[in-house]
């Protein structure tokens, strides 16, 4: 079972969101992904529905399209007049707000959801008319298309060519309580196009020429079926989050590869894209960050396998925490995952003895997950010494355990006319936990096995030997070995779970103090100074930023002072160009001196951002950025900056 507890300040959030949900009127979209599929219909004939069952259903506003059928449907439904509008010398028919309001029915119509208010409307979009009407407690039908949501506008204009001005919040859309899809063929859609059901007859070629082309249609029907997925995906795990439900609920499968610095997990990602590309699933690769402390080479074995993931199409997350399966686990719970995967360990049985089994561990707890193991073959030979843990302590720190030990002996040599030998055991106990969290985790089992071997040596009879005539003291002596190895353990996690909170602490500050300054910043000049102070002192790098200039040449424009550095012009423009990253521990130009990234808007590139480490091997694991390294909490991000 899975260990982890609801969060206080998560359960009080719900709450809270839970009763505004209840004082604030229910939002339902119907759905499309062009004009004329059937939207307003579909919301008129549902409220007739809704009328029959004796609601108070009002229409407030429908587009006068020159449709019978929809016209026809709003026969028997109250209508509040349109407001009328003079703008240039010309009358436009506005949904009337106040009128609404002074109304207050239970549900309410409101046609096109990203109309554009006339000016002199209290405000600029109908989607903010329908964000008042929300807050008043009515509950409100709305129509929108795909190519409005404002997220989507540049992918429409890519698909189409027609970039698409009135648009939508990817927000309104998620807060709606209700999605209704609907849904034609491109096929019919044409026919009505042609038979004069959508628009007026000296619009139907242009129409057909331009936006309804059956390519453009099919992209925008996959772009509406992909986004109401999505969605109702999202409505999934909230209810489960609702509900507390742990189980997995295999509705969609998605995949989790488990990643390491392992030289076989490039192979294990490889593969785990066939599986996911013959399931037509998701994929996530999931590195778990735990305290111990990776060689640099392993770092950037992990950077790359990470970076190779996001290139075949995965989702990339880093996590921290001491245990690897715990964090998996509840990652998958909490994503509704289906499916494990996991590489078939090459070390040796006696380590998973010793240190335990995380595919062991992951295996007995997964429950309803299901977990795989995939055989990989090494791509290099490795000596057996290459597996053996490493040393992580110097030999001082060894010296320094036996002292201890030594002087934990005269202690208990002193004591010991008062007391029994067995009471000895306590002054050796406290030795090994001041070993274990000064000196890490080798010293502190030296000490342990020191420990025990002393304490039999100069305290149990006969002295000045290993013999014990009493056999009652081979428990004590096996309970002392186990309580020192314990202790040790556990110090030596403590003390990096702390190291570990400390250096999110100060990741989190250094965020924090980077947003507050940038939010009080205009002046572009200071800006920039500002995220390199921040950058640098984060990342303990050389930063430069450059931005091009008025003939379109990219200039430096950090601050010349000891952390500015010159950066590789040729490198920097490549980036520009290509919006992609590049330079050290990349697959574009690994020789540069410095990592660049683009400094992407929502208008296009806008600059680089060029980072230079202060030794060559000071990367981390990250998502194919290097503003994950300083992450506190867990999340994707993109192989750019954004500005």
């Amino acid at each position: 079972m899975d260990d982890y507890r609801p969060n206080p300040d998560e359960l009080l959030q719900q709450i809270q969101a839970a009763e505004e949900k209840r004082r604030r009127g229910r939002l339902k979209i119907f759905f499309g992904a062009a004009a004329g599929v059937g939207k307003t219909y579909s919301m008129l004939d549902a409220a007739h529905l809704r009328r029959a069952d004796g609601i108070d259903v009002v229409v407030g506003y429908v587009e006068p399209h020159p449709r019978p059928e929809t016209l026809a449907q709003l026969d028997g439904l109250e209508a509040v007049p349109p407001r009328m509008i003079d703008y240039k010398g010309t009358q436009l028919r506005e949904f009337d707000l106040d009128a609404a309001l002074a109304r207050h029915p239970a549900l309410i119509l409101v046609d096109e959801l990203a109309h554009t208010n006339a000016p002199g409307s209290r405000h600029p979009k109908r989607w903010q008319d329908v964000e008042e009407l929300l807050a008043a407690g009515i509950d409100v039908y709305t129509t929108v298309n795909v190519q409005h949501i404002e997220s989507l506008r540049d992918v429409v204009a890519q698909i189409t060519g027609v970039t698409v001005q009135e648009t939508v919040p990817d927000s309104i859309i998620e807060s709606a309580d209700e999605v209704e899809l609907i849904d034609l063929a491109p096929e019919d859609l044409i026919k009505r196009l042609k038979d004069g059901k959508i628009y007026q007859p000296q619009q139907i070629e242009n129409a057909l020429r331009s936006f309804f082309r059956t390519g453009n249609l099919l992209a925008l029907r996959e772009l509406a079926l992909r986004n109401t997925a999505a969605r109702v995906d999202e409505q999934m795990k909230e209810y489960r989050r609702d509900h507390a439900i742990q189980q997995t609920w295999p509705a969609g499968e998605t995949l989790l590869v488990c990643v390491s610095p392992s030289p076989l997990a490039p192979r294990l990602v490889r593969a785990t894209k066939r599986i996911a590309s013959s399931l037509h699933a998701d994929w996530i690769a999931v590195y778990v960050e735990t305290p111990r402390p990776l060689k640099p080479a392993d770092r950037l074995r992990i950077t790359e396998t990470l970076r190779l993931a996001e290139q075949l199409g995965a989702q990339t997350v880093t996590l921290h925490g001491a245990q690897v399966g715990d964090e998996v686990l509840h990652y998958a719970r909490e994503h509704n995952i289906s499916r494990v995967i996991v590489g078939k360990p090459t070390h040796p049985r006696w380590r998973d003895l010793l240190f335990g089994s995380m595919l062991d561990d992951l295996m007995r707890r997964s429950g309803d997950i299901d977990v795989y193991v995939i055989t990989g073959e090494p791509e290099q030979s490795r000596p057996l010494l290459a597996q053996m843990p490493r040393r992580t302590s110097s030999w001082g720190a060894y010296a320094q355990a036996l002292a201890i030990v030594l002087i934990c002996t005269l202690l208990a040599a002193l004591v010991y006319p008062l007391f029994v030998p067995a009471n000895l055991v306590m002054i050796y106990l406290v030795g090994v936990v001041i070993v274990a969290s000064r000196y890490g985790r080798g010293p502190s089992v030296l000490a342990s096995f020191l420990s025990v071997a002393t304490f039999d040596f100069f305290f149990v009879q006969p002295h000045l030997t290993f013999a014990v005539t009493d056999t009652q003291y081979i428990f004590t002596f096996v309970t002392m070995l186990i309580v020192g190895l314990t202790i040790s353990t556990l110090t030596v996690q403590i003390k990096q779970q702390a190291e570990q909170a400390r250096e999110r602490e100060q990741r989190t500050a250094s965020l924090y103090a980077l947003s507050r300054d940038l939010a009080n910043t205009r002046d572009s000049d200071t800006l920039i100074r500002l995220a390199t102070k921040h950058i640098t002192e984060v990342f303990a790098s050389r930063v430069s930023v450059l931005l091009p200039d008025a003939h379109g040449d990219l200039t430096a424009s950090s601050p010349h002072d000891e952390t500015s550095v010159q950066p590789e012009t040729a490198v920097a423009r490549w980036v520009y160009d290509h919006q992609r990253l590049a330079g050290l521990n990349t697959d574009t130009l690994p020789g540069s001196k410095g990592l660049y990234l683009p400094l992407t808007a929502a208008h296009g590139v806008v600059g680089v951002l060029a980072v230079f480490p202060l030794t060559r091997n000071a990367s981390r694991p990250v998502n194919n950025s290097i503003c994950s390294k300083h992450l506190p909490t867990k999340r994707r991000w993109p192989s750019n900056a954004h500005a």
